[in-house]
């Protein structure tokens, strides 16, 4: 592609968006990176603004152009990656959302979800889009708010309200807004609604009409690497010239692609606010027994859609973020590793997370957080140490339910995301897996999976094998830990986890 050497990606994540600009390489040529305000309306609420959202979006796409020195002529394409399920409901003749977005971990829907689930099936659509009935997924937060904001059923039944995750919401102000935006989504993020069928990657009427969502809210499903393009930049837009936009995946598949997971059996795990493990089932959907999520990984053009299962963890980065902003432990995330190393162990306490109920293996809404253990022995060290070794542990009951679902044994495990740059976590993960622990020079795959997305749709990349030939690993963490000491260990944490259940009364 003569003039062409780079490609991009919005990285739009659920504290922050960052715009990330890669060379054929995949090494990083230019970012900038802007935090947006966390909305806590009442608890188990969480909503961001969607303006502050675009407004972040246009700041770092012109930051990182600025930085880098890159000139808009010079990008191939831009791709989309975003934090799943949050919803967005919007006038499409002015681009004036009806509300705010509800966040993937806000919980108001339980009332919904229980009442969907009717004689307790929380399983009632899994069979169709691979997902159980539960407050993450986008669905039931559309049905929230046509039920409760003033004007917008009706503003959907006329075509003026349409839906959209962040990935539409941005790709729409991305080629134009109001003046023709592209109303589309990705089939990744479409399998993260509950209202599309696996099978036909479309949506599916019978839910629609369950759930009361009109069918003319929702965007097109296209492929996460699309030759035929979504749209292209404006020049009124932040890059002042016309740049193709063509690739979306969801954060989680993202990072698959970024991480070169295209054989079934190949595996990631992202730490990042929340912890999610993919792996690639191939062509196969793989129905989970074990309280997996089963999910469409990526879908390359014409070529059949690759799906994943899927171990997805509320709270791990955000516990950090909670000790830090909530508790005023320290002033900075990674101060959380110097206090753990004050320390040997954790003391004898576990620390369980559960602030909006649990996620994988579990999908259970009444269960809260807790610190369990505690003695006169603990002090802040303990605590930090705890809070840590819990992403390790709930990645080990994922990897677990992984394994006997899908009847592959890992025998390595691909991290990125901002937390693997924590080497006692990282260690403690590989002690507790059994199996080494593979960093990547690029850790922040997530942007670097849907810039190549887009980057393949024009022939940026000619193939797969052009994007493998980019991975290259940074560092490698073995397990040391004696073998009993970690079962005894996770045993605890087993223990630990039973005494979150049954904490909020359940209401229909």
């Amino acid at each position: 592609m003569a003039g062409k050497q780079y490609a991009a990606a919005v990285d739009q994540g659920t504290t922050s968006t960052r715009f990330m600009i890669f060379d054929h390489a995949g090494n990083v040529a230019g970012v900038h990176q802007l935090e947006h305000e966390q909305i806590y309306p009442q608890a188990g609420w969480v909503e961001h603004d969607p303006l502050e959202i675009w407004a972040r979006t246009q700041d770092v796409i012109e930051g990182a152009m600025q930085k880098s020195g890159v000139a808009t002529p010079e990008l191939a394409s831009i791709g989309v990656t975003n934090q799943r399920e949050t919803t967005v409901v919007w006038d499409k003749n002015t681009g004036e959302p009806y509300y705010n977005a509800i966040v993937w971990q806000d919980t108001r829907t339980d009332r919904i979800c229980n009442a969907l689930a009717v004689d307790g099936r929380q399983d009632r659509f899994r069979d169709k889009v691979g997902l159980p009935l539960a407050t993450y997924f986008s669905g039931p937060k559309i049905k929230w708010i046509l039920d409760n904001v003033d004007g917008v059923r009706a503003a959907a039944e006329r075509g003026d309200a349409i839906f959209g995750n962040i990935d539409t919401w941005v790709i729409w102000n991305l080629t134009g807004g109001p003046n023709g935006g592209a109303h589309v989504t990705d089939v990744t993020n479409a399998s993260r609604t509950m209202l599309m069928d696996l099978e036909t990657l479309n949506w599916d009427d019978e839910i629609l009409g369950i759930m009361g969502v009109p069918r003319q809210m929702l965007p097109e499903i296209r492929p996460s690497s699309d030759p035929n393009l979504y749209g292209s930049t404006p020049a009124s837009g932040p890059l002042g010239g016309a740049v193709p936009v063509c690739g979306a995946l969801g954060d989680q598949q993202g990072a698959t692609v970024g991480q070169t997971c295209f054989a079934a059996g190949e595996a990631k795990n992202t730490y990042g606010t929340g912890c999610f493990m993919l792996l690639n089932t191939g062509t196969e959907i793989v129905p989970s027994e074990s309280g997996l999520l089963t999910t469409v990984a990526y879908k390359m053009g014409d070529e059949p859609a690759i799906y994943a299962l899927e171990g997805s963890i509320a709270i791990t980065g955000a516990l950090v973020q909670w000790l830090r902003d909530n508790l005023d432990f320290f002033d900075f995330s990674h101060h959380v590793e110097d206090y753990a190393k004050q320390v040997e162990d954790s003391g004898g306490i576990y620390f369980v997370p559960a602030f909006s109920g649990l996620f994988a293996p579990y999908w259970r809404s009444d269960a809260r957080g807790v610190i369990v253990g505690l003695t006169r022995y603990i002090n802040k060290g303990h605590i930090c140490r705890a809070a840590l070794e819990a992403t390790a542990y709930q990645t080990r009951e994922v990897l677990d339910a992984m394994e006997k679902d899908s009847g592959v044994t890992l025998e390595s495990l691909k991290v990125d995301g901002g937390m693997v740059y924590n080497e006692l976590l990282m260690q403690f993960q590989a002690d507790l897996l059994g199996v080494p622990v593979i960093r990547p020079q690029v850790a922040e795959t997530t942007a670097l999976g849907s810039a190549y997305a887009a980057g393949y749709a024009v022939g940026f990349w000619d193939d797969v094998e052009a994007l493998r030939d980019n991975w290259l690993i940074d560092k490698t963490w073995k397990p040391q830990m004696d073998r009993e000491e970690c079962e005894e260990l996770y045993r605890g944490w087993k223990k630990a986890v039973d005494r979150t259940l049954d904490w909020v009364e359940q209401s229909q």
